[in-house]
């Protein structure tokens, strides 16, 4: 397996990992401040990265594109809903349901793909949905509400990734296009709250606006990371990996900002991690099994 590949893979979901210790850093500033400076100064980054790569000319091409446009505008209100709820998350103390949101994305995900992609689950696959599901009820009884931040988190990034399927537009392209389609209501918002006198880059000193600046380079440097792994690594690698970045946050909810965890929430959370590994050793044994069948002869679903 490629290391370099992995290195990147790994390098991508750390730095997700540990994003809430930078949003933190900005917890002064409202999270419709912090979103919009992040569209806008993310935006500027990613423009110029095109422009150094010389691919403009392939930018434009997907932006004639009506249909692309349209299904990035919807991905981009995904995009936009996921990244306020959780810097709301991180900034109110609840870091550690946030990492809930993560853990269950994927079997969110298969869940989705079931219903729009009509595609087929095995007995085994359906019993770790369902154990998860159980889970999150639980969840929601102890807590007396849905675990709402989780369930907006793992469903607006699911939903992001199935219609993202229907805009098969490079990585770096479709990213820079939904910023751009966020664009205008971020720097609007920006130039609002400026005039009033509430925006924290005209009021903040210099450590806070290089903090609002910097978070173009925490949200562009892991999707570059990404796109540069992805076509290194196996996509089962890939999905492995992907458990450092909740991990991550939950230990850092845990221990960093001494979030309580109860013992309700670790039933909770371990019949989702059961679920997880469930699903995960299922496919790992079915991947095993078919390489061991002979050429030529197909898996049995």
């Amino acid at each position: 397996m490629n290391k370099k590949g992995i290195f990147y893979a790994a390098g991508a979901y750390f730095l997700w990992g540990v994003l809430p210790i930078y949003w933190k850093l900005l917890h002064s500033v409202s999270s419709f401040q912090t979103l919009a400076h992040r569209v806008c100064w993310t935006f500027i980054l990613l423009a110029l990265v095109v422009a150094l790569r010389g691919e403009g000319p392939r930018l434009k091409q997907a932006f004639g594109n009506r249909r692309t446009v349209l299904y990035l505008t919807l991905t981009a209100a995904l995009l936009a809903t996921n990244w306020i709820v959780y810097i709301w998350a991180v900034n109110n103390g609840h870091v550690v349901e946030a990492s809930l949101g993560y853990f269950i994305n994927p079997l969110v995900s298969v869940l989705l793909g079931v219903v729009f992609l009509r595609e087929r689950l095995r007995p085994a696959q359906w019993g770790a949905v369902g154990l998860a599901a159980v889970g999150v009820g639980y969840l929601w009884r102890m807590y007396g509400a849905p675990p709402w931040i989780a369930l907006a988190l793992a469903f607006s990034f699911a939903l992001y990734g199935l219609f993202k399927k229907f805009a098969p537009v490079e990585s770096l392209h479709s990213f820079t296009i939904e910023l751009a389609v966020m664009l205008l209501p971020a720097l609007g918002y920006v130039v609002f709250v400026e005039r009033q006198g509430m925006g924290a880059f005209g009021q903040g000193g210099w450590e806070l606006r290089l903090l609002l600046m910097g978070t173009s380079v925490i949200t562009a440097v892991p999707v570059l990371l990404f796109n540069s792994a992805a076509p290194l690594i196996p996509l089962s690698a890939l999905g492995i990996l992907l458990y450092i970045n909740p991990t991550f946050q939950f230990l850092i909810g845990l221990t960093v900002f001494g979030e309580p965890f109860s013992t309700g929430q670790l039933v909770g959370f371990g019949m989702i991690w059961t679920a997880l590994l469930g699903y995960w050793l299922e496919g790992t044994l079915r991947r095993k099994q078919a390489g061991a069948r002979p050429a030529g002869e197909a898996p049995v679903n």
